[in-house]
């Protein structure tokens, strides 16, 4: 089964072609990746026409289009969504919708309660609590979009005598206030970057799970309010 997977919901533009075969073997065939978050829109296409020319490869050999949706930038998850929802709509291949929280807990590759955290700015996160134990993922409550401290006591409450996985670019940024109020033991990922390998993972085993459907299945999850909606109430 082959899988083109698209993230375009964080500084890092990530395609990749991901092949998984009945031993749930992962082969990554091809992927790029581009950092610069001003130009997903000129990059994206021509980043999946090189990974296509690169495994001779098209659209058409694609089993399923594996999308991020959000949370992350409200440009870049725009930007990714019309593309994948147009290759579904001109191919009718199966899509599969995956969180940027989701993506970024299957970076990490080892039992334990995993925390992704993703920095929005002025002290507020976007975040989620997974546990992964026999290679098997599975989310905690509510995705969360909260200050960090708020972020914090959710994490105490969850995750009280086990082992926390941090992964993301706020457990970066807020390492020392975590390791200050959290008394478990507490691990910081290296791996920290969005990557369309991590969510072409995620998306097999949805796919598995039958969470899969057409263009109309890719829809952006924001979790709070664009910048300029925000400013936008606070003047009214």
């Amino acid at each position: 089964m082959k899988i083109l997977a698209v993230d375009t919901s964080s500084k890092n533009c990530s395609v990749a072609i991901v092949e998984v075969d009945e031993n749930k073997n992962y082969n990554v065939l091809a992927c790029e990746n581009s950092d610069d978050e001003k130009t997903h829109s000129q990059k994206l296409m021509p980043m999946i026409d090189k990974i296509f020319k690169e495994t001779n490869l098209e659209l058409k050999n694609m089993d399923i289009l594996a999308c991020c949706v959000g949370p992350g930038s409200f440009t870049g998850i725009r930007i990714g969504i019309a593309t994948m929802k147009a290759f579904a709509d001109v191919t009718n291949i199966k899509t599969v919708s995956v969180t940027s929280l989701e993506s970024l807990s299957y970076n990490i590759e080892e039992d334990g309660i995993i925390i992704p955290i993703i920095d929005c700015k002025n002290n507020n996160v976007y975040s989620a609590i997974f546990s992964r134990e026999n290679n098997t993922y599975k989310q905690i409550g509510e995705n969360i979009s909260d200050s960090i401290d708020n972020a914090i006591n959710l994490y105490k409450e969850f995750s009280q005598n086990k082992k926390i996985i941090f992964v993301g670019d706020g457990s970066i940024l807020y390492k020392d206030l975590l390791t200050s109020k959290l008394s478990n033991q507490l691990i910081f990922s290296d791996n920290n970057v969005q990557s369309s390998i991590s969510l072409a993972k995620c998306a097999y085993n949805k796919y598995l799970e039958g969470l899969y459907g057409d263009s109309n299945n890719l829809s952006p999850l924001y979790l709070r309010k664009s910048q300029a909606e925000r400013a936008k109430d606070e003047k009214a």
